[in-house]
């Protein structure tokens, strides 16, 4: 790392979905970006809600801050992003991964899009390239590409806190399923290598936690504790020994809840899908495609 700014970390936790959503800031009336947002989905009634949304932006506003940009670490396939919404309240720009066209590519033929959807990313406001930096304030984020988990994710470097998706999580939980469209264990090894490489201290956040039954949820640790007692991936796992592991493990989990929604919704920067001619508006459920 060039930099280790201490940057403010100020997390919200969905606990429908198990979510940290991070405002990251300098200081009060500073600049600041949200990554990895959510909006609340009922899916047995279909409805949306913006419950945790409004928790962000209440915190944003509280502080006098001023929303730059608005990122995903990759289209998720567990919860809806709330990023139009935000941006709808606090402006700032929708960015996520410039590799988000091979997602949308793959998941255009899964539900059948008609050819209204685009398949460039043009749905976003900015695509971030691998080792590009945005500005925002006195900090600045850096992408660093992590694919494995989908073939499209991306960390956010600011400062000494690298924000991983879901890339990792925490030591006692383990590391992410690879087994959507696009996903490789194998590349997966290979991205927490890239992360394991940053500094001992370096503070890892993450997108997710699944706690064990004798603690609470959290969202932060360390490289350094990664390296000691990450469950899958500690110093002296192999990539042969990870990969074997990771999609015997991947065999045995079912789909995500919100799997069919989310991505949806997710490939299309947060946007739902155009109502149709009775002014609502509907997602697909494709049967025994996944």
């Amino acid at each position: 790392m060039k930099s280790l700014i201490q940057a403010n970390v100020e997390a919200f936790f969905d606990p429908e979905t198990w979510t940290f959503t991070y405002v990251v800031y300098a200081g009060k009336q500073s600049q600041c970006v949200v990554i990895d947002s959510v909006m609340n989905y009922d899916p047995k009634s279909g409805r949306i809600s913006t419950k945790s949304a409004d928790e962000v932006i209440g915190f944003i506003q509280s502080e006098q801050l001023q929303l730059t940009w608005v990122l995903e670490t990759h289209a998720h396939a567990d919860h809806l992003t709330a990023a139009p919404y935000i941006q709808s309240k606090l402006g700032g720009k929708i960015v996520i991964g410039d590799h988000i066209t091979s997602v949308q590519n793959v998941f255009k033929g899964v539900f059948n899009l008609d050819d209204q959807f685009a398949i460039d990313g043009s749905q976003f406001d900015y695509l971030l390239q691998d080792g590009e930096s945005l500005q925002f304030g006195d900090l600045t984020l850096k992408a660093l590409y992590v694919p494995g988990h989908t073939p499209a994710c991306m960390a956010y470097e600011i400062g000494d806190a690298l924000f991983v998706g879901d890339t990792l999580f925490m030591p006692d939980v383990g590391t992410a399923r690879c087994d959507f469209p696009g996903g490789s264990a194998q590349d997966l090894y290979r991205s927490i290598q890239k992360v394991l490489a940053y500094p001992d201290e370096t503070r890892l956040y993450m997108c997710h936690d699944y706690p064990p039954t004798d603690r609470a949820a959290a969202y932060c640790t360390t490289v350094g504790e990664e390296k000691k007692s990450n469950i899958h991936v500690h110093t002296g796992i192999s990539e042969e020994q990870f990969v074997q592991m990771r999609n015997k493990r991947d065999a045995t989990l079912d789909m995500p809840n919100l799997i069919l929604p989310s991505i949806q919704v997710n490939i299309r920067a947060g946007y739902l899908p155009t109502p149709e001619v009775n002014g609502k508006t509907y997602l697909k459920i494709p049967v025994n495609i996944l």
